[in-house]
């Protein structure tokens, strides 16, 4: 007994057949080039915030205010 589905009644036509092919390839490049994109900006983080890291230890800590006394309130006469 044959089962009938979409593929055993329908046979794509040759234009879908290389529309499909060529799909996939575009998708098959876009996927790289994302996750190209995608390593390339996580490295780049870890390297900007190692950066930063280092910066931050390498520079002196900065000194605290001197505390400010109050001018005494003029004599109100």
């Amino acid at each position: 007994m044959l089962k009938l589905t979409k593929e055993s009644l329908f046979k794509p036509s040759k234009a879908e057949v290389k529309g499909d092919a060529t799909t996939r390839a575009a998708r098959a490049i876009i996927d790289q080039e994302t996750a190209r994109r995608d390593a390339k900006t996580a490295r780049l983080r870890e390297a900007r915030l190692a950066r930063d890291a280092a910066e931050q230890a390498a520079a002196p800590a900065p000194k605290a205010a001197p505390v400010r006394k109050r001018a005494k309130a003029a004599a109100a006469g």
